[in-house]
């Protein structure tokens, strides 16, 4: 699932609903999308934190006669809201929150790009109003950022595979990031990932085809997050349908191991001491 924030800064009334209707209009041509809001009257202070998703009360879920899902309401973490959509949805609309993790459209004052400059990316359209916005360009700027994945969008995935009725296993491994090696080692905050464009996933894809080519194995999901990841966030998926247990538990260790060992990812880690990049450390 791809997720597109949508933010205003000083906009005129209306603006923000005029804008995404029009991207949710235009993204609904290319499949299902689930629509989050976030009304930030309701933070619990977690908004001070631009690059992690806010925080709510109890949300609603709607689902409309198009079949397009709306989350609403107060109670629940706006990144619950996401995970619930991911395993349904092909495109989630996030309105109302600034993060740096998701692509992110700002409608209103033209200097919006520059309103908290060296704490997350350019947004990829600033307009003044929703009739400025170039729709195809927005979708392709979308369809060109890494995914919003979660384990449970990965299983769903591979249990639609046409071979599922010949699998009897599903085994998943999850990488996160971990605060400490040992209890007196300065605390991690967050890991940074970046990928070697084009290289990784060619690579990645070619683990994934290989693994999928062994006896009873019938789908693989790999999958990585670049960027910011932080303390207690889980930071690579492999998934593997199969036969039986043996198959499945084989080739999501090889999975992990090859990813590891053949996907050019550069890691940066920031600790409350100090940071590196991990490959520059001996």
């Amino acid at each position: 699932m791809h997720v597109l924030g949508i933010t205003d800064h000083d906009s005129p009334p209306d603006a923000l609903d005029a804008a995404v209707d029009r991207v949710v209009d235009r993204l609904s041509r290319e499949g299902r999308v689930g629509v989050v809001r976030y009304d930030a009257t309701i933070a619990d202070g977690t908004a001070a934190f631009p690059d992690r998703v806010p925080a709510g009360g109890d949300v609603t879920y709607e689902l409309g006669a198009d079949g397009d899902w709306a989350a609403t309401g107060t109670g629940m973490r706006v990144e619950d809201a996401l995970a619930s959509l991911a395993d349904r949805c092909d495109y989630a609309v996030l309105v109302g929150v600034e993060t740096a993790r998701f692509p992110t459209v700002v409608v209103g004052s033209a200097g919006a790009a520059d309103a908290n400059p060296g704490r997350r990316p350019e947004p990829i359209a600033a307009v003044e109003t929703a009739a400025d916005l170039d729709l195809d360009a927005v979708v392709g700027e979308l369809e060109g950022a890494e995914p919003y994945e979660t384990l449970d969008s990965l299983v769903a995935r591979v249990k639609r595979s046409p071979r599922a009725d010949r699998a009897g296993a599903i085994a998943t491994f999850t990488g996160r990031v971990r605060a400490k090696d040992d209890p007196d080692d300065a605390r991690t905050e967050y890991l940074e990932f970046e990928k070697y464009e084009g290289v990784a996933d060619e690579r990645m894809a070619a683990i994934r085809s290989e693994l999928e080519a062994r006896d009873g194995v019938y789908e693989v999901a790999l999958h990585h997050r670049t960027g910011v990841v932080r303390d207690g966030e889980d930071i690579v998926f492999v998934v593997v349908l199969a036969g039986h247990r043996a198959e499945a538990f084989r080739t999501v260790e090889d999975g992990i191991n090859r990813l590891k060992d053949e996907v050019p990812l550069f890691k940066k880690e920031v600790t409350v001491e100090d940071e590196f990049w991990v490959h520059d450390r001996p």
